[in-house]
């Protein structure tokens, strides 16, 4: 007897920085989703659709739930919950770092208090009728083993789970655990996707965040949350796209970091993010950064609108590339201006080219 065709949505909810985009990614077995070690690396929802066998399973990424200081953040906890308000599975994700601190956890048996308190919250929060599934990250991290079970004991006594699964993301270990038990509890019907498609959103959408990715990567302190990205201009064709994009800082002095010395800074930046995009759309691209001081943009309603933290602009799915053998994404696309740093026209292979906005 063939088995039924089964898919579904499932929404990957947890507090911020546990590899809940990480997982994404690993499940779709494409780098879709930025990463990085700082956290709430992830701003917005996304939507990435997973092909195993008949199978198709809908992933939603959602924001960290943490406590925001800004109108920001405080956006990104709304999206997070009601993202898990319409799916038909939850996927729980926290990790075991309460459990790896000095002079914490020294429990051996289940206790509320060894639950983060960004957890419980988020817990609480959760409608106990959608099934969830506890996903407890980085256990190759713990050492002591023996505080494991009282852990999941605990979190299975503050809320109801269908299935609990150990795993470390990172080292792809398990994943596939994971999958399965999401396989197995999704309903029976057709899948609504066609087996091309990886995600329902834009390509500017994935300009925008992968630039900020790079951002993320390479600078520190009060830098990385205090910039965002918006597209000025998509000109797509079937042998390149050419993009200019504005990175949004709030103060003189982020820009000044973000330009770098002679602007090789922000050239890095560029390059980075082209190749991203290049292995994402399977074609070469051209893009060219600018830098705008927006102050406050974090707290301003109407700006945030503006630079896409309300509502996403756009369903065009991107499908997954048909790669060609002669395509090298390391390639230049060989365009060169002259100007002024504070924008950048990279180019692999050949002197930085910056022009003035």
């Amino acid at each position: 007897m063939v088995p039924p065709m089964r898919s579904g949505t499932v929404a990957i909810v947890g507090r911020t920085n546990v590899g809940k985009s990480t997982f994404l990614n690993a499940a779709l077995g494409e780098d879709l989703a930025i990463v990085s070690p700082l956290p709430q690396t992830t701003r917005d929802t996304l939507l990435g659709i997973a092909h195993i066998n008949d199978d198709q399973i809908a992933f939603i990424d959602t924001p960290g739930l943490h406590r925001p200081r800004t109108e920001l953040g405080r956006r990104m906890n709304a999206t997070a919950v009601d993202a898990a308000r319409s799916t038909d599975l939850l996927v729980f994700m926290t990790d075991v770092s309460g459990l790896t601190k000095k002079g914490k956890s020294k429990h051996l048996l289940p206790d509320a208090s060894i639950i983060q308190s960004a957890d419980r919250d988020l817990l609480e929060r959760l409608d106990s009728s959608v099934p969830t599934i506890l996903v407890i990250n980085k256990v190759d991290t713990l050492k002591n083993k023996t505080k494991l079970l009282p852990y999941i004991q605990a979190l299975n006594e503050a809320h109801e789970f269908v299935a609990t699964v150990p795993a470390s993301v990172l080292k792809d270990d398990g994943v596939s655990g994971v999958l399965n038990e999401i396989r197995e509890r999704l309903p029976e019907g057709k899948p609504p996707y066609d087996q091309s498609v990886l995600t329902d959103r834009p390509t500017t959408f994935f300009v925008c965040e992968y630039v900020r990715e790079q951002i993320l990567r390479r600078t520190r302190r009060e830098v990385p949350h205090a910039v965002a990205v918006t597209v000025d201009q998509y000109d797509e064709s079937p042998q390149i796209d050419r993009i200019h994009a504005t990175i949004h800082v709030e103060k003189p002095g982020q820009r000044a970091i973000l330009i770098g010395k002679g602007g090789t800074s922000l050239v890095a930046i560029g390059t980075s993010a082209r190749e991203r995009l290049e292995e994402l759309l399977g074609r070469k691209v051209h893009l060219k950064l600018f830098i705008r001081v927006s102050e406050r943009w974090k707290d301003m309603p109407r700006q945030l609108s503006e630079l896409g933290y309300e509502k996403p602009s756009g369903k065009t799915p991107i499908r997954r590339p048909r790669r060609n053998a002669d395509f090298d994404s390391t390639a230049g696309t060989g365009d060169e201006d002259k100007g002024d740093p504070s924008t950048a026209d990279e180019s692999i292979g050949a002197p930085a080219s910056d022009e003035s906005e």
